[in-house]
């Protein structure tokens, strides 16, 4: 019967089909023979088709389609599952609801080998065209990008469909970044003991959940140190104690009058060594967004100052410290692995310290060495009253 005759070939097997095209199938490493995934126009053509897959196959490139076809859906559930471990609880929560929300909805039926780059292009505008933020649209493509390439990592498929793919880009805001004096007044302006917590923002660079999470046990005040280990975040409405973030557990020093201010008021904290420093009236920890609320902002106002958030005063810190004592040692007070992300997220230029460099260039130009009054320059503003910077 001509309609199923065989070629006799080495590697693989073609027949020719009723429609007049040509059927390619091959065994796998396994041995299980399988179909090519698409037809052939000639014998020649299934015959080159089968030369590459032998090729494939002998310098171990080949990829069993069955795993292709796994969903997206089950592909990212098995991902999450995996490396949820190893990740924060907020992390965890908002890539869940990243899968949930924006990539199971628009791709989750999708089988893996069927995405395209076009087709990431294409979720990523329909995305845009919803009026999602940049920010959030760009959460979503990492995500998806790191489920991608675990795929392709464990053989699911042959390469990331995200790739070339444009993203929307981050409106660029800098920090407010406050003298010393200012956040001095911010500081002067809290109820107490928010003046505490509002202190170790801006003088030792403390996140706020790191802040919210400091107990007795971590202050040594025989040394002037705390010791951040923790952090208090807030993941799907609840609050859950982990490590800093990227897990940089460090030692601050702090100056003798903050040091002094924390000891006088360990003296009336309740509780033992895992008490907890900054509470609610109640007792409970403290939530970002109703603490802002009822201590912070009306701070800032009482002080005089508009647009200032808590992560502006660990910014300022940054940059005061990076401007005196270089940044390395800006990078240990905020807790930096790489002093790369201190430039590019917190330490911001000084006002005025242009204005120094243009007359000390002036100065060498002469032929004189310029007396570097700058060095100075925030003792005068920084009246001591919330502890001083000191280098560690």
């Amino acid at each position: 019967m001509a309609g199923r005759r065989k070629s006799r070939r080495g590697f693989g097997r073609i027949r020719k089909l009723p429609s007049g095209r040509f059927q390619a199938r091959y065994p796998g490493p396994d041995g299980v023979l399988r179909p090519a995934d698409r037809t052939f126009a000639t014998t020649t053509d299934a015959g080159r088709w089968l030369d590459k897959k032998r090729i494939e196959i002998e310098e171990g490139r080949w990829l069993d389609p069955a795993e292709g076809q796994t969903t997206v859906g089950d592909w990212s559930a098995r991902w999450l599952a995996a490396v949820s471990p190893q990740l924060k609880h907020k992390t965890q929560a908002t890539y869940r609801s990243l899968i949930n929300s924006l990539i199971n909805p628009a791709l989750g039926d999708r089988e893996l080998s069927s995405l395209r780059p076009i087709t990431i292009a294409e979720w990523v505008g329909s995305m845009r065209t919803k009026g999602l933020s940049a920010s959030r649209i760009r959460q979503a493509y990492r995500v998806l990008s790191q489920i991608m390439r675990s795929a392709v990592d464990n053989d699911m498929i042959s390469v990331t469909p995200c790739r070339g793919v444009k993203l929307p880009r981050m409106p660029q805001t800098e920090p407010h970044i406050l003298t010393p004096l200012e956040a001095s007044r911010v500081v002067r302006s809290s109820a107490k003991p928010h003046d505490l917590l509002i202190a170790l923002l801006a003088y030792a660079g403390l996140r706020v959940g790191e802040a919210f999470a400091l107990r007795r046990v971590d202050i040594d005040l025989a040394g002037g140190f705390v010791l951040v280990d923790e952090n208090l975040a807030e993941a799907n409405g609840k609050l859950v104690f982990d490590t800093p973030k990227s897990h940089q557990k460090r030692l601050i020093r702090i100056g003798p009058t903050l040091a002094k201010k924390i000891g006088k008021y360990l003296d009336v904290l309740p509780g033992g060594d895992e008490a907890l420093l900054f509470t609610t009236p109640g007792g409970k920890p403290l939530r970002y967004n109703q603490w802002r609320k009822a201590y912070f902002d009306p701070a800032v106002l009482a002080a005089g100052l508009t647009d200032v958030t808590p992560h502006d005063l660990r910014a300022s810190h940054g940059t005061w410290v990076a401007d005196k004592y270089g940044v390395m040692t800006a990078a240990h007070r905020l807790g930096h692995s790489n002093a790369s992300v201190t430039t590019r997220h917190y330490a911001r230029p000084v006002a005025g310290r242009d204005d120094q460099v243009a007359e000390a260039s002036d100065s060498w130009l002469s032929g004189h060495d310029h007396e570097p009054g700058a060095r100075s320059g925030h003792d005068d503003d920084d009246d001591g009253s919330t502890g001083a910077l000191v280098p560690v």
